[in-house]
This record gives structure tokens, C-alpha cells and sequence, in this order.
């Protein structure tokens, strides 16, 4: 899901949804124009994995050293840092405007891999048998403390190789479910699908995560990342970044919009 931006303009929801690489059928019938501008994408060859530490993070230079954008600006930072500040720091998702909504119409995809990993834990034998690697890390998992859980399936999937779709499928978009991409690897929004699923797997509750489609501000691309809301924090378990982070220490993805088994949300700036 690594996609170049260029010529802006005004998208509706399904427009935003099919330049993120999904399927459509026809609109949400509660879907509102979305008012924020957005561009359109084509493919590019997927950005390298970012090796960050919490000091990077933290640190103000962090945005301008990455930034391979003129229009992400230190005013930018600023606005998006005091935006965050008003709304509160856990209110919504970086700090945003979220349109919930329950039909799932737009997102096949998604619906997609989630009927792959119905399948594929309706037989859970054969699934612990043909990933047994994987089970017997996650079995190993089970009782420790949440934060323990979230790091070490975020440090642990993050090992895996980043393929593209195109090469992998043989199509420009593919949502693969975790035996998939236990199998092949894949792109970014595989491995936050994957890591969904693993979570879920350790009782995580699925309402209190989703995966999220963001444009990168820095590098001028789309990317997929892992919310996962822990008290009252945003923790993002993302393929570039090593650690889990609290979103409220990254500034330069902006959301469009997130998704779970339940509901999914279009994001705006407030």
C-alpha cells in the first residue's frame, strides 16, 4: 500500500476507499462527501523500513530530518501538536474527526480476509499444524501482561519480509489473512491484519483495535498501520517503526480512515 500522491482533489468515501487498492460495490447509503483534500495515488516501490528509537520519536528534529516533502512544514507540526492538545490526547485517533459507520459495503477486501481467517481457524488443528512456529509463539504469550503481549507480536511480526502485492499475487492490491502471509509475507496492511489477528488470538479485544490506512506526511505515501487502544492510550504497531509507539508521539501520518470487524471510520482534521 505504498502509494505515490500527486494531483489534488476532493474524493467521496468509496473514491477514498478504491485509492487505498479496494474493491467496490456500491456506495455506503450513509456515506457524506468527505471534505478534506486528498490526491491521487499510483504505485510506487514501497519506502524502507524506518529503525527508530523512542528518542527519535520525541525528538522535534524527527519531522523535518524525514520529511521529503516541502509542505511538511514545522507549522504543520505545530498545528497538528496543538490540535491534538485541544481535543484531548486519547480523544480520537491523531487527534481527528471520526464518522462511524457499520456497512461494510465499500470494504471487500477487508471482509475478504476476514473470511480467510474464519476459515482458517475453523480448523484449528490443521492451522497450529501448518504454522506451528507461530502457535507455539503465541501459545507462549498467553497470561503474560498486555503490554508484554503487544510488544513482542509487534517485534516479532516486523521480522517478516515486505513484498509487494504485484509480485507476490500478481495483483496491484491483495488483503492477505495471517496464514497468507505466513506463508508468502506481504505489504503493510498484511502486517497489521496479521498482527490484529495474533491479538485477537491472546484475548485482545477486536473492538478495541483496527487497522488504519494513513498518508504518510514525510515520505508523500499511503501506508496501513495497527491501532490498538490500551487504557488510555493509542499504541500504533507499524512494519517501519520497531517499537510500539503511543500515537500521540508521531506527527506525521494523517488517518483516513480505520477499520475493524465491527465499524469503520472516516477521519478528518478537526
Amino acid at each position: 500500500m505504498n502509494l505515490v500522491l500527486k494531483n489534488t482533489y476532493f474524493l467521496n468515501v468509496p473514491a477514498l476507499a478504491l485509492a487505498f487498492g479496494l474493491a467496490f460495490g456500491p456506495p455506503p447509503a450513509r456515506a457524506l462527501p468527505l471534505s478534506i483534500k486528498f490526491e491521487s495515488l499510483v504505485m510506487d516501490r514501497p519506502a524502507q523500513p524506518l529503525k527508530l528509537n523512542v528518542s527519535e520519536l520525541r525528538s522535534k528534529r524527527y519531522g523535518r530530518r524525514r520529511s521529503s516533502s516541502k509542505s511538511f512544514s514545522r507549522t504543520q507540526t505545530a498545528t497538528a501538536g496543538s490540535r491534538r492538545k485541544k481535543l484531548g490526547a486519547n480523544s480520537s485517533l491523531f487527534g481527528t474527526v471520526e464518522t462511524q459507520s457499520n456497512n461494510f459495503k465499500p470494504f471487500k477486501k477487508w471482509s475478504g480476509a476476514v473470511e480467510k481467517m474464519a476459515r482458517e481457524q475453523s480448523d484449528v488443528g490443521k492451522f497450529k499444524k501448518r504454522f506451528n512456529k507461530w502457535v507455539i509463539f503465541l501459545d507462549g504469550l498467553k497470561g503474560k501482561d498486555r503490554m508484554v503481549q503487544i510488544k513482542a507480536v509487534n517485534k516479532f511480526m516486523n521480522k517478516s519480509k515486505y513484498i509487494l502485492d504485484n509480485k507476490n499475487w500478481g495483483v496491484k492490491d491483495y488483503w492477505a489473512s495471517p496464514g497468507e502471509f505466513l506463508a508468502k509475507f506481504g505489504d503493510c496492511e498484511d502486517y497489521a491484519i496479521a498482527k490484529y489477528m495474533a491479538l485477537k488470538y491472546l484475548g485482545h479485544d477486536a473492538a478495541k483495535m483496527r487497522v488504519v490506512a494513513v498518508k504518510d506526511m514525510n515520505l508523500n505515501i499511503g501506508h496501513a498501520i495497527l491501532a490498538v487502544y490500551v487504557d488510555n492510550r493509542i499504541l500504533i504497531l507499524d512494519n517501519q517503526i520497531k517499537i510500539a509507539v503511543d500515537s500521540r508521539k508521531i506527527r506525521h501520518y494523517q488517518p483516513v480512515y480505520s477499520i475493524n470487524e465491527k465499524y469503520w471510520w472516516r477521519h478528518r482534521a478537526s
